[in-house]
């Protein structure tokens, strides 16, 4: 009688290619879950493909959550800075603001990118409470 041994390893062989390929097909990774490596490449390639005008939650279906952000009212209009990991400036295991790239949002939509967009942000006057709260309602 011939031993069913072959049939289990080819079977066993077969059932794991089957496997690998479904997960090569099907599997799409996490931005979040990237290795800092990984994801400061993947950024760099995905700045290139920002148009202005996106929305906020498209940048953010695209690239991941941001590694740092900042929020502020200004003329009416709330302005949000999100910072993505795009270069290394020292290898110490630690993500620094210097080592992102600075994407500028005006009412949820990109209106820039880049480190001079960092200094418009920062020069950008802030409303005062009451100046703030009228903006959301008038954009209501």
């Amino acid at each position: 009688m011939k031993s069913k041994m072959p049939w289990v390893v080819a079977a066993i062989v077969l059932a794991y290619a089957a496997y690998v390929g479904m997960v090569l097909i099907f599997y799409q990774p996490s931005v979040d879950n990237m290795s800092w490596e990984d994801r400061q490449a993947y950024n760099q390639r995905k700045l290139a493909e920002l148009q202005l005008g996106l929305s906020a939650e498209h940048i953010h279906q695209l690239m991941g959550s941001a590694d740092f952000s900042e929020a502020k009212f200004s003329q009416g209009k709330a302005l949000t800075i999100l910072f993505y990991r795009t270069h290394q400036t020292k290898s110490d295991g630690i993500t620094t603001r210097d080592e992102c790239t600075p994407l500028l949002f005006s009412d949820d939509k990109l209106i820039g990118w880049g480190q001079d967009t960092y200094q418009q942000y920062l020069t950008a006057t802030v409303d005062q409470p009451a100046e703030a709260d009228a903006g959301l309602t008038a954009s209501h």
